[in-house]
């Protein structure tokens, strides 16, 4: 069976065959589609004859949404297999087995927990030693579900700002639906009730910090011409306890053309140092420290990456060389002096070697905690600051070819708080103290059987002879070449890291382990414009250089055909946001390569994409298209406007949520309906909540795991 998306002007709508049985001994037949357009259609040449579906809200929009939502799920909801699947996705991702992060405050811990029973989740508290020790008795401090019942409100929880060092106050952040826009209010733990007259915020991307207890440092959207292009806020103020927000002073304003204003805060022992954040674009920020009320600029480089304050010292990763320091470096500036005004000479911190990249960060009073990637393996060191200067690094002995992610700190212990997993290894929580040794809090109990499976990690040499790393999980007895799925991103630093098949919902939860299951190979592929690397590794695929990251993801699919894992008839890829650019590209550049493509909340024509949305904040990453100089590398690989008729390109599942107000939903219902017009087979679902991460809760993304399942069992099936 195929599906194929018919379209009008007024509306658009998908057709269905019968479901064909779940397992698949090979691909299906290509459909017939047909192309529906009224007879007084007039369509001006050179126009987007679907620029009425970037309307978000508009009926004719979501009529189509609709009809399409509904046609996806006749064709895959009873497919035989896929209801099975969605209980069980839905059972895993509501297992009480998870790992339980912690938020320390003081000697207490928080966590948002979500369960079956509390879709929207409990936030709650308890106290450290009793976490520590593996068992911590939970008090609930607000029932997210209970509060949106009792608002009339879909509430999504988006965190809570608590002011150190007595934590008594905290800031929350709730939003209706999982949009990035959100409200805040104050919230006083002692009574556990909001703060009746408090500080209250209203619906928007707002920013706050704490300054002090009677004192935010605000960014909001104030109406008008308070916001920036990119749709941030371009004012920060001073907002005391008690006076209206009229009063409020202005602490710093900058021009509509930078991409925002973001207060935050770094603590350090017993001194707050609250920073503003403003630049061009995501790569090139310029920081200001408040000095009694007044902004004073950083003299760091504005491509430098802020990380924290310890003993004096602000610490940042560099992403251009700089003196004698090299891309990827961490260094230190004293930070007490940049505040006066001086410029300090800055410090080596920590230089990773050529295989290796600094992956994350946590600050506890005496110790700097930097979790770094080897050949896209984790590893944990630690570093001090003193008299003398910085420390050699220690490492801590953590298991090998592991995933390893920083999740808390507790200060005042010099502890730190981490994960560890592999694609087959269900996660374990670890502390670490002072003395170095990493002590098991929580193991996971194993949630699918791995004794038949394996994995290996592969290198592939792209177009230009780079070598690019991948990882590939099999079952033990598919000896053949079988369907294929490649996930990759691709962009924002952003590294793509091994994880517990079951417990990674941006790669539709548990579908790699279904696909794996029935006899399919998944591939986690670690291309250019990540994080893996360091610097390097990402400026390799920025604007005019973004190729790089397609031809990469070629590559690894030749290499996996080469290596006899895939068949050159069985290759899937999948891709959410950035990736929704690379699966884009993918396509419509090697249609001859690739047979299905799963693309979530997708950029996808960037031609317009600085005009939706937050998209202006992303020129930096892309280019600016307005520029001709910039559109003449991007017209090359923008998806949208490389569609063209005559083609016959990969079948297509897209998701998204109606309420991103992130990645505007145009853009995959402008790529869907464009596919399906010119007779390509197209499945399409759009959440009304969730936000850019598109599930609001565990329901919606069990059920498109599933759909996702048969979508791939439907268009390119296992093993022949």
């Amino acid at each position: 069976m195929r599906l194929a998306l018919m379209t009008s002007l007024a509306a658009l709508s998908l057709t269905a065959c019968a479901a064909q049985p779940a397992e698949l001994s090979e691909a299906p037949p290509p459909p017939e589609p047909v192309l529906v357009v009224p007879s007084d259609t007039k369509t001006v040449e050179g126009a987007d004859p679907y620029l009425w579906l970037e309307d978000i809200e508009g009926a004719e929009a979501l009529a189509a949404v609709e009809e399409w939502n509904a046609a996806t799920e006749d064709a895959l909801a009873d497919m035989p297999g896929v209801q099975e699947r969605a209980a069980r996705a839905l059972a895993l991702l509501n297992s009480p087995d998870r790992i339980v992060t912690p938020d320390v405050i003081g000697d207490k811990v928080l966590n948002h927990w979500t369960d079956e029973k509390n879709k929207r989740g409990l936030w709650r508290i308890a106290d450290l030693d009793d976490y520590v020790a593996g068992s911590p008795e939970w008090k609930t401090l607000i029932d997210v579900d209970a509060l949106g019942a009792a608002e009339g409100e879909s509430w999504v929880w988006h965190g809570a700002d608590c002011m150190a060092p007595d934590y008594k106050r905290c800031i929350i952040a709730l939003s209706p639906g999982g949009t990035d826009a959100d409200v805040r209010r104050e919230f006083d733990m002692e009574t556990g009730q909001f703060v009746e007259g408090g500080f209250a915020l209203p619906l928007g991307k707002t920013e706050v910090s704490w300054v002090d207890e009677d004192t935010l440092l605000v960014s909001m959207d104030e109406g008008g011409d308070t916001l920036t292009e990119s749709g941030y806020p371009r004012i920060s103020k001073l907002w005391t306890r008690g006076t209206p927000w009229s009063e409020a002073v202005t602490v710093m304003e900058v021009p509509r053309e930078e991409m925002w204003l973001f207060p935050s805060a770094l603590v350090d022992g017993d001194t707050r140092w609250n920073l503003l954040q403003s630049g061009p674009d995501f790569f090139n920020q310029y920081r200001y420290v408040l000095v009694d009320g007044k902004a004073v600029k950083l003299p760091i480089p504005i491509s430098a990456e802020v990380q924290t304050v310890l003993d004096g010292q602000l610490v940042a990763t560099l992403f251009e060389p700089m003196g004698n320091f090299a891309k990827g470096d961490l260094v230190s500036w004293d930070m007490a002096a940049m505040a006066r005004g001086q410029s300090p000479a800055p410090t080596l911190v920590f230089r990773p070697s050529a295989s290796q990249a600094v992956d994350g960060i946590r600050t506890t009073d005496n110790r700097l905690w930097i979790s770094v990637l080897d050949d896209v393996s984790g590893r944990l060191l630690f570093v001090a600051h003193g008299e003398e200067g910085w420390t050699q690094p220690g490492m801590i002995a953590l298991p090998d070819n592991s995933t390893l992610t920083l999740v808390g700190d507790a200060g005042s212990r010099d502890m730190v708080f981490l994960t560890v997993d592999t694609m087959l290894d269900p996660t374990a929580l670890y502390a670490v103290g002072t003395d170095g040794m990493a002590r098991k809090i929580q193991q996971l109990p194993t949630q699918f059987d791995a004794s038949g499976m394996k994995v290996a990690q592969h290198f592939a040499t792209s177009k230009d002879g780079t070598k690019v790393p991948y990882f590939l999980v099999t079952r033990g007895d598919v000896t053949e070449a079988t369907g294929t799925l490649i996930h990759a991103y691709g962009g924002f630093r952003a590294p793509q890291l091994p994880g517990y098949l079951v417990s990674q919902p941006y790669r539709s939860g548990p579908l790699g382990l279904f696909w794996v299951e029935s006899g399919g190979a998944y591939v986690l592929a670690n291309i250019r414009g990540g994080g893996e690397y360091g610097p390097r590794w990402h400026q390799d695929a920025l604007r005019d250089k973004r190729q790089n990251s397609f031809d990469d993801l070629a590559a690894v699919a030749e290499d996996l055909i080469a290596r006899g894992i895939a068949r050159e008839d069985g290759i899937a890829i999948s891709g959410r946001s950035n990736g929704g650019v690379l699966t884009g590209a993918a396509i419509t550049q090697r249609p001859d390569l690739y047979d299905a493509a799963i693309i979530g909340s997708p950029l996808f024509d960037m031609q317009r994409y600085h005009k939706l949305l937050a998209g202006a904040s992303w020129v930096g990453e892309y280019g600016n298209p307005d520029n001709p100089d910039d559109w003449a590398f991007m017209k090359l690989y923008s998806p949208y406007q490389n569609i063209k008729p005559g083609v016959d390109y990969p079948a297509t599942f897209w998701y998204l949520s109606t309420k991103d107000d992130r990645v505007h939903p145009g853009h995959a219902r402008k790529g869907a309906a464009k596919l399906a017009a010119y007779g390509n087979t197209v499945y399409y679902r759009e959440n009304t909540e969730g936000g850019h991460s598109v599930g609001s809760d565990n329901e919606a993304d069990a059920l498109r795991a599933a759909m996702e399942w048969g979508f791939l069992m439907k268009e390119i099936g296992t093993t022949r």
